[in-house]
């Protein structure tokens, strides 16, 4: 290829580029707008006259590469040639808006105009007979491949999970764990704007425990008045408090509550009793990355 058959073919790929950059977000707008105000129904006018009209178009672009394209030497080959770029680069801006519905990232709003050409102009390089413009084509073939289906869904990904973590730790102060019971493991967590609960479950026999964190709604732990009936309920010196229901034939609800700084922790269970339940209040400890990621792990975060 000589200097100005590349100068040529330069001029020919940026005009392609130059006229679908323009006209295809403006097509995209008119069926937008017509299918807002007519539905879907109304859709068929548009297309039919508006892809023809791209067609021709590009016919007409591909006039001046007729020295340079083959497929451009007559009008009935131009028309083909049209044919063939325009649904080999509407196929590309579909996957490209794929890709963008699926959180993959395409830049600014003029940098997503400025791609809607390029596909076109990918697909109107392969059909210059020249190995080193069919190879560049090629490497921009397989980058877009590249970061649609693998590295731009990689990254949505991370900012999904970025974001989800940023809004569990909105309200850092209550996100605080106990280490997992012997025999359980973590089924449900919730994080909420006022407090933040995770229920354990065993893994072999019927089995539970409750972990509420909270903003106390009152200074200082105190029984509820009046006394409940089978409810026995008591403050210690450290400002514990415990209570504990007994149920006919033998069972019984403990209910543990303790002040840890700013916030109020309450561990429940029908199935262990007051001296272990404040053996597992006592390892109360802030949630760390790592156990918030293994809570997200496991989808148990609601």
């Amino acid at each position: 290829m000589t200097s100005d058959e590349g100068a040529q073919t330069a001029l020919h790929l940026l005009l392609v580029w130059a006229l679908m950059t323009v006209a295809i977000p403006v097509v995209g707008f008119a069926l937008m707008a017509t299918a807002w105000a007519g539905g879907y129904g109304a859709l068929v006018p548009v297309l039919a006259v508006g892809v023809p009209l791209l067609v021709a178009l590009l016919s007409m672009m591909g006039a001046p590469a007729k020295a340079v394209v083959p497929l451009c030497a007559s009008a009935p080959k131009r028309l083909g040639w049209a044919t063939l770029v325009f649904v080999l680069g509407t196929l590309g801006v579909l996957a490209g808006l794929v890709a963008y519905g699926h959180g993959v990232h395409l830049g600014s709003a003029g940098t997503r105009v400025a791609l809607t050409g390029a596909p076109y102009a990918v697909a109107a390089a392969f059909f210059v007979p020249n190995r080193w413009v069919r190879l560049g084509a090629t490497a921009a073939l397989a980058a877009a491949v590249a970061y649609g289906g693998f590295i731009g869904p990689d990254q949505a990904r991370q900012r999904r999970h970025t974001a989800e973590v940023a809004r569990y730790r909105e309200h850092q102060e209550l996100l605080y764990t106990i280490d997992t019971p012997p025999g359980m493991r973590v089924v449900r967590a919730e994080a909420g704007s006022a407090s933040f609960g995770i229920e354990y479950h065993s893994i072999r026999r019927d089995g539970y425990v409750g972990l509420s964190v909270r903003v106390p709604l009152d200074p200082r732990p105190s029984c509820p008045t009046p006394r409940e009936k089978d409810v026995t309920c008591a403050v210690n010196k450290r400002g514990d408090m415990s209570m504990v229901r007994t149920f006919p034939g033998g069972g019984h609800h403990v209910t543990l509550t303790r002040r840890y700084g700013a916030v109020e922790a309450e561990v429940t269970s029908q199935t262990l009793d007051e001296p272990a339940l404040r053996r597992l209040l006592d390892t109360l400890h802030p949630l760390s990355d790592a156990e918030l990621e293994g809570l997200m792990k496991e989808k148990a975060l609601g």
